[in-house]
């Protein structure tokens, strides 16, 4: 540094430390704080997408105009029929990279469908050892595999890949009610009908590593792991919900006053919904920080098994059956459904959003049809 000059560096770092103490001394008004219009720039945007009841895209939002997405962000037409089936269609579930879908039926078969390039499907594998009708399927978390509940029957896991059968857990009588992974795909977790059974944890191999039975463990109606494989979730009873941490064995148990028909869990492991009978649905926190749940109305359930999932962009819409052959969409942050779908002939049973595919959701009726619904026609998949 050449005699008499003070380096653009050190001028820099005087004039922040300078600002640094005025920040102190004066107050807001006066003096913004660092980052201040950053942050209401953020604050606004992110109030418009909030706002916004189709959000569904990853299109930059401006602050130059007011946002607002229109309905065909989300899936809305039918785009496809599948008909691989021969009788009710009981579940259906897309593989956690979006590039199939599994169904299940009472005609004893579950399917493999392979989803392309241009989002249509095709049939890959149909599953076809199970003596009694298939209630549930569970995809792997890494998708090389896929199990598939028997009513009344065993638990089968199935190479997605050849659409042979790995292993036979169980035996006639174990009534199986419905099954999940935990995130390694080696261990697999199954419930029970059965209160002598209760709940069984397994490698792929049939060895048993763990299990909770007895007086503690009445009949399981539906259970799932959350994606982190931290909390094992349980429907006990038809209307008590039981959250087991892994880690930790602290339990906690939440109490609905009306029966329990499904559950599901969200991808960031941190919320789950219960179909009721009652005609509601219910979003719980996992972590236990609410006190009521969210509740979701407006579709027709009273005697059936009707089941819910998350969809879309961060999982910000629910989307279920209905027992009026429809199906209902809601954002999350709205009770009332924002889309009623038409096109099923007889009981919505399940639906499954692409967890990929933003814009294509999947339904399982008693018509014996997997309906494919996209945006309207002038968007693409």
């Amino acid at each position: 540094m050449e005699s008499g000059k003070i380096d653009d560096s050190v001028i820099c770092d005087l004039r922040k430390r300078l600002l640094t103490e005025l920040e102190t001394l004066l107050p807001p008004p006066i003096v913004l704080p660092e980052r201040r219009l950053e942050h209401l720039a953020e604050t606004a945007i992110t109030a418009q997408i909030d706002s916004c009841l189709y959000h569904n895209s990853l299109d930059d939002v401006s602050l130059y105009e007011d946002h607002c997405c229109g309905r065909d962000q989300i899936p809305t037409e039918t785009v496809q029929i599948l008909t691989g089936h021969r009788n009710e269609v009981w579940f259906v579930q897309f593989s956690n990279n979006g590039k199939y879908l599994a169904s299940s039926s009472s005609d004893c078969t579950a399917i493999i469908w392979k989803v392309l390039e241009d989002g249509k499907l095709i049939l890959k594998h149909t599953l076809g050892s199970h003596q009694n009708p298939v209630s549930f399927v569970a995809w792997s978390p890494d998708d090389t595999k896929l199990l598939t509940c028997g009513n009344m029957e065993v638990l089968k896991l199935w190479d997605v890949e050849t659409g042979s059968c790995k292993h036979t857990f169980g035996d006639q009588g174990f009534t199986v009610s419905s099954c999940a992974w935990f995130p390694d795909s080696k261990q697999l977790v199954c419930g029970s009908s059965d209160p002598e059974k209760g709940i069984f944890m397994w490698d792929c191999d049939g060895k048993e590593i763990k299990s909770w039975k007895g007086t503690r463990m009445p009949k399981v109606l539906d259970l799932a792991v959350t994606p982190d494989g931290e909390n094992l979730i349980s429907v006990l009873s038809e209307k008590e919900i039981l959250i087991l941490n892994m880690g930790t064995n602290a339990e906690r148990v939440i109490l609905e006053k009306h029966p329990i028909t499904s559950l599901t869990v969200s991808r960031d492991s941190k919320f789950f919904l219960v179909n009721l009978n009652s005609q509601e649905i219910h979003l719980w926190d996992v972590a236990g920080k609410l006190e009521k749940p969210f509740k979701y109305t407006g579709h027709k359930q009273n005697k059936y098994v009707i089941r819910s999932c998350f969809g879309g962009l961060y999982g910000s819409f629910i989307a279920s059956g209905s027992e009026n052959s429809q199906i209902y969409i809601w954002n999350r942050r709205n009770s009332t459904p924002i889309e009623v779908l038409r096109g099923h002939s007889m009981t919505v049973n399940c639906v499954s959003w692409n967890p990929k595919r933003h814009q294509m959701l999947a339904s399982a009726s008693d018509d014996h049809t997997i309906r494919i619904w996209g945006p309207s026609k002038s968007s693409k998949i």
